[in-house]
């Protein structure tokens, strides 16, 4: 079944959930305004691998939030959260981390393959959610820190109607840092706006930053947004307040923030994931 009446709601909440534990490190070297991914940083959930090749990501993923699987029909959702961020007017979100590929280098000026095709690799249909890939984010995510001599990403990528094409460059110089993330999505060019991204071909720096560093791209589905508006106080968000997304089995849960300074801030609080 799925939880469709304020009864089922109160019960799963006493009686049928998962715990959210959140308790992670703050990430140094971080610009405000700009989407930080948590996948590295330490604490609970544990810190992520840095991913070598195409991979789906799943609840089995170190990285992501543990849960427990249901069976069907019975569905979970994300019903209930508290948050506390050592930095002021913080947004936070919970994201879906759908498939992810690492270990690319900044140092190169040649071709690096790419290969995340989300279409293909593996991940569930309920999970994706709209059938044209509206619902997902695409990130280039940042590993290990790249070298200060400016550099720009030129990004092939194959679209919801089967199409390729570059996007617009992406400044990669500039020493961009661990946790960097930076939209894919925000690049399509004016006659690619409307199409969804569904696969990530290729990319090539136009010179070579200095340092390898390591970088990759990301698919995520973005659950909840919880903000934090003032620093060091606890702020609750119940079930209305985060519009009861659902979690399908399988979805690897992980935290992204925008910072309001120049570090990701450290994040406490926890939560509740239920079952019905």
């Amino acid at each position: 079944m799925t939880i469709t009446t304020r009864d089922q709601l109160i019960n799963a909440l006493a009686n049928n959930s998962s715990r959210i534990v959140l308790d992670k490190a703050s990430l140094a070297n971080q610009v405000a305004g700009r989407m930080c991914s948590l996948w590295r940083a330490t604490g609970q959930p544990a810190q992520g691998a840095i991913p070598t090749t195409a991979a789906v990501c799943t609840n089995a993923t170190t990285g992501g939030i543990q849960f427990t699987q249901q069976t069907a029909p019975a569905t979970s959702y994300i019903a209930q959260m508290t948050a506390l961020a050592s930095s002021s007017a913080m947004s936070w979100e919970i994201h879906d981390r759908l498939a992810h590929r690492g270990g690319l280098v900044l140092n190169v000026t040649t071709s690096q393959a790419v290969d995340l095709d989300l279409d293909l690799i593996g991940v569930s249909a309920e999970r994706i959610g709209d059938p044209n890939f509206g619902d997902v984010q695409t990130w280039l995510e940042v590993y290990t820190d790249g070298g200060a001599t400016a550099s720009n990403a030129t990004i092939n990528v194959t679209f919801d109607d089967n199409t390729d094409a570059n996007v617009s460059v992406q400044a990669v110089g500039g020493t961009i840092r661990a946790g960097h993330c930076f939209s894919v999505d925000a690049l399509r060019t004016t006659a690619q706006q409307g199409k969804n991204i569904k696969r990530i071909n290729t990319v090539q720096l136009s010179a070579s930053t200095g340092t390898a560093g390591n970088f990759g791209f990301t698919f995520t589905r973005p659950r909840a947004y919880i903000p934090t508006l003032v620093a060091n106080l606890s702020q609750p968000y119940d079930w209305a307040a985060l519009g009861l997304p659902a979690v399908p089995n399988g979805s690897c849960l992980q935290f992204m923030v925008v910072p309001s300074t120049t570090t990701s801030g450290t994040l406490r609080g926890g939560g509740k994931i239920i079952h019905g």
